[in-house]
């Protein structure tokens, strides 16, 4: 091999070392942006900076206690920020998914999901609460174990039956999985986010909690306000009505939204006489 191919060949390997590093970066910099681990990588950083300063100016007692504090401040990260290294590592997770693993979606519309839009809906006119939790690619037997299993399908008048308050079913969620309802009556873990307003109750706030561990969504209907709520990576949306709901729904569970199409629309549009008049 030529000196030339061997100098190609380090130069390639540099190029794709430093574009991967590059990656890790971003992708690391995008998942802490505002979150509560912003200051401390910045203290990290200060203290990395002090450290370099103690061994260029030789001063061994910092240098010393900062060096052998590197193994404790690692296993504080850990438990302090269990929660959004956990959510790295389900970002990482859903997008190397292998294509052929990948759950079949279902068709154009999602009826199933129109009937939870349409359950959801008529609970919304009538203020009542619910809170419905669809799994996605991290499971959820944990929850759905604790709580009372149906493995039922998903229709509207189950939904609003569940969720009917002189229902023993109705004060907890319904976890959707495989578009079937597993569970109801499940208790969720509230979210311990402190920027969470206070006009959020103990629903809305276990909406949150859910989808802070796993990559579920959550919908939520107050029983205060009749607002429907939709929620995804601890992020809510609220006030939707049922177009902007199905629209969220269906774009979250990766199905096409059907069209109408333009000679259906053209032959719903009515007649005109060309005698009239």
């Amino acid at each position: 091999m030529q000196f030339r191919d061997i100098l190609t060949m380090a130069t390639l390997r540099n190029l794709v070392d430093i574009a991967l590093v590059f990656v890790i970066v971003y992708v690391v910099i995008k998942l802490l942006r505002g979150t509560r681990a912003v200051p401390t990588v910045i203290g990290l950083l200060f203290l990395a900076i002090l450290y370099w300063i103690a061994v260029d100016q030789e001063l061994f007692t910092l240098e010393f206690v900062l060096r052998y504090a590197v193994v404790y401040i690692g296993f504080a990260i850990i438990v302090l920020f269990q929660s959004e290294i956990r959510q790295a590592l389900m970002y990482f997770a859903s997008r190397l998914r292998i294509p052929i693993l990948k759950r079949q979606k279902a068709q154009f519309g999602g009826t199933v999901y129109d009937e939870i839009i349409l359950a959801l809906t008529t609970l919304a006119s009538e203020k009542t609460g619910a809170l419905i939790v669809i799994e996605r690619n991290v499971g959820l037997r944990n929850f759905i174990d604790a709580g009372l299993q149906l493995d039922a399908r998903v229709s509207y008048d189950l939904l609003v039956t569940i969720f009917n308050p002189s229902t023993p079913l109705h004060d907890g969620a319904v976890v959707i999985q495989h578009e079937r309802i597993a569970a109801a009556a499940v208790f969720l873990p509230l979210t311990k986010n402190p920027t969470i307003s206070r006009e959020l109750g103990t629903r809305h706030r276990a909406a949150i909690g859910i989808t802070e561990g796993s990559d579920a969504i959550s919908l939520v209907v107050s029983e205060e306000t009749g607002l429907i709520t939709f929620v995804e990576s601890g992020k809510i949306l609220r006030n939707l009505d049922p177009k902007q709901l199905r629209r969220l729904l269906l774009e979250a569970m990766e199905i096409p939204i059907a069209e109408p199409r333009r000679d259906a629309v053209k032959a719903a549009e009515p007649e005109t006489d060309a005698t009239a008049g």
